[in-house]
């Protein structure tokens, strides 16, 4: 049986914790030990009490946590704080965006032989079911922080996405028909504003289009129609659905000028660098800023601002993968979950991922056929 660890995350207001309790209790009635730092879940609202009445061991320190697991479950990348930590072959579990990451990150994953599962890259039928979860919820949370922003107290527009009768509402354009935009774009169509939808897949239009009966505008991706769009919103989001490398640029600083003044720009591609210009990453503390007079929220960890939810989501999504793991390690692990292989940045240290070692510029070391 496997050892898992649980450290209590420690970049600026990450609430979210990697397993709730729930999660550690399914680990441990497979004959799993599990150690959690104390507190690791208390801001999402999960007790020391909770997760011992789990089955876990609680422990005080990060230390104690790398020194004991074999696996450690995260959620936010690991810190330059965390690098010394890691333990020689450990896998380690987070959504690394590793092609914008420090590159001590990297280097700290090769020297300590670490493999490394990316969750935001775990594939399985063209489906993202690790990032999936999460991306609905940082889709659905788009018209809260939009209309919040959109007040004249925020430097907004002043105005109501609902709009109301005689007052058209107000008018979102969403840049990527991914799961981040399909469920802001029905969390804007909920409360009633014009909502338009572009996307360089006519195919993801087309099912768009039938999901919402023609009710929300889609548009195809291209220099034109987006200078189109965005001159007329209030709120923009950019949500292309990218992962493992960097995001497009869609929207430059000349766009900018071009927008309405105390127009709302939301980010969701700020943790694979951006889709601005002009984006560059802020946090729950002190979420936004101005260029050209149009707000930028830039929040990677976006969904750290509901973690309960958050973190109930990923355990879910997550649980079957390290059950696999657990039960039988890498590669092993792979023959029952096969999607688990395309999540895996470094194995042992050694970079096997094709995607991101293009986007890294480092050599690619096959994965081993047998052992």
């Amino acid at each position: 049986m496997t050892t898992f660890g649980l450290p209590r995350e420690i970049r600026p207001r990450e609430t979210r914790v990697g397993l709730t309790p729930a999660g550690v209790t399914t680990l441990t009635q497979a004959g799993h030990t599990v150690y959690v730092e104390t507190d690791a879940g208390a801001a999402a609202g999960f007790s020391n009490e909770a997760y011992a009445n789990a089955g876990a061991n609680i422990v005080y320190s990060p230390a104690e946590i790398y020194g004991r697991a074999t696996i450690v479950v995260k959620i936010a990348r690991p810190t330059a704080d965390e690098h010394n930590l890691f333990r020689s072959q450990q896998i380690i579990c987070s959504f690394l965006n590793l092609a914008v990451a420090s590159h001590d990150l990297f280097d700290a994953l090769v020297e300590h032989e670490i493999t490394a599962l990316d969750y935001e890259m775990v594939t399985e039928e063209d489906q993202l079911p690790l990032l999936t979860p999460i991306s609905e919820i940082a889709g659905r949370l788009a018209p809260l922080i939009a209309g919040h922003l959109l007040m004249h107290h925020h430097g907004g527009r002043g105005t109501l996405l609902s709009g109301l009768p005689g007052v058209p509402p107000g008018a979102v354009v969403i840049l990527g028909g991914g799961v981040v935009g399909t469920n802001a774009a029905r969390a804007f169509r909920g409360l009633g504003a014009q909502v338009t939808v572009i996307d360089a897949s006519t195919r993801q239009l087309q099912q768009i289009d039938h999901l919402f009966q023609g009710q929300i505008t889609t548009m195809f991706a291209n220099e034109y129609n987006i200078n189109r769009a965005l001159p007329f919103a209030d709120v923009i989001i950019g949500a292309p659905a990218i992962t493992g490398t960097r995001a497009p640029t869609l929207i430059t600083r000349d766009h900018l000028t071009h927008m309405r003044p105390g127009a709302v720009f939301i980010d969701y591609a700020i943790s694979q660098g951006g889709c601005a210009q002009t984006s560059r990453p802020t946090t729950l503390r002190d979420p936004t800023y101005q260029v050209e007079n149009v707000i930028h929220y830039c929040v990677p960890n976006i969904t750290a601002a509901v973690p309960r939810t958050a973190s109930y989501a990923l355990t879910n999504a997550v649980l079957p993968y390290l059950l696999a793991l657990g039960q039988h390690g890498l590669p092993t692990a792979i023959i029952h979950q096969p999607s688990l292989q395309s999540g895996i940045n470094t194995y042992q240290g050694h970079l096997v991922h094709p995607r991101l070692a293009a986007a890294l510029g480092q050599p690619l070391t096959p994965w081993p056929q047998s052992e």
